[in-house]
């Protein structure tokens, strides 16, 4: 690994350390007052979440830029000039490394073994490209996934703000949040393993190496079968919520309903009363 990748590392690390112990916590007193609200024990992952989102959006945007405008790494997957991508790999690496020391540290509250498992094989992987400089189109193209985790991350923050799960803030997110999981990490996958297959008996492919291949394709698979459950999740938290919207906008709708049919039979016997009275 060269220097520069090393000091991006690093620098992510403490820079993502700093945005969790000093940056969000007055972010979050500016942006909403509902942040002084949340008790102590979820504020740390409050502030993990707001830090995971800036990750997000950093990596995620790179990673779009890339895949649009570096045609050398489109060129050649697994052999492209690497420059770009190993350092938005770097900047995901550094970050990666602070989120397991974090989880480490926190683990009663946020220990997640999916996450600690997601992470260990993302690192695993993304070693060979900051030591080697291989497969750079398809370790960019993982990072694409990250552009959902804004959306997972503000249903959380709306479930700690307590807002109900009718609310439309919450039914709108939920509904985008699947969507876009659905799209940059599920509905990708055929796309991605047919350039992987076109790889396979190729001569770029030989030269990798059986440990580059197996360190490759194992975590490929492992960070899928994630995504995969993670989605089946995802998409009945989805269908809960908008099952009892439409529930709850039903119940009003026939509340409704039935307050006009009451009016209409007191405005019928006031009428009735009147006739007898004259």
């Amino acid at each position: 690994m060269e220097t520069r990748e090393l000091t991006v590392v690093a620098g992510s690390f403490v820079g993502f350390q700093f945005l969790f112990s000093v940056a969000s916590p007055h972010f979050s007193w500016i942006i909403t007052p509902g942040y002084g609200r949340v008790p102590l024990n979820k504020r740390t992952e409050w502030n993990s979440r707001l830090v995971s989102t800036v990750h997000a959006l950093i990596v995620g945007l790179f990673c779009l830029y890339i895949l649009w405008f570096d045609h050398v790494v489109n060129a050649d997957p697994v052999w492209g000039d690497p420059s770009l991508v190993k350092l938005n790999v770097a900047i995901t690496c550094g970050y990666l490394l602070y989120d397991l020391v974090l989880l480490a540290t926190n683990w009663s509250t946020m220990g997640d073994g999916f996450f600690v498992c997601h992470h260990l094989a993302a690192l695993y992987a993304y070693g060979y490209v900051l030591t080697r400089g291989v497969l750079p189109y398809f370790a960019n193209f993982r990072l694409i996934s990250e552009l959902s985790t804004p959306f997972v991350n503000q249903r959380w923050f709306f479930e700690a703000l307590k807002y109900p799960r009718s609310h439309r803030l919450v039914v709108i997110n939920g509904v985008a949040m699947a969507v876009v999981f659905f799209l940059v990490r599920c509905a990708v996958m055929p796309s991605y393993w047919s350039s992987v297959f076109a790889t396979f008996g190729t001569e770029a492919f030989t030269r990798l190496g059986l440990a580059a291949q197996v360190a490759w394709i194992s975590s490929c698979i492992a960070l899928d079968i994630l995504n995969v459950i993670w989605m089946y999740k995802i998409a009945r938290g989805c269908y809960k919520v908008i099952k009892g919207r439409w529930g709850a906008r039903k119940g009003k709708e026939e509340v409704s309903e039935k307050e006009v049919t009451e009016k209409e039979v007191e405005k019928k016997d006031g009428k009735h009363v009147n006739n007898h009275m004259d």
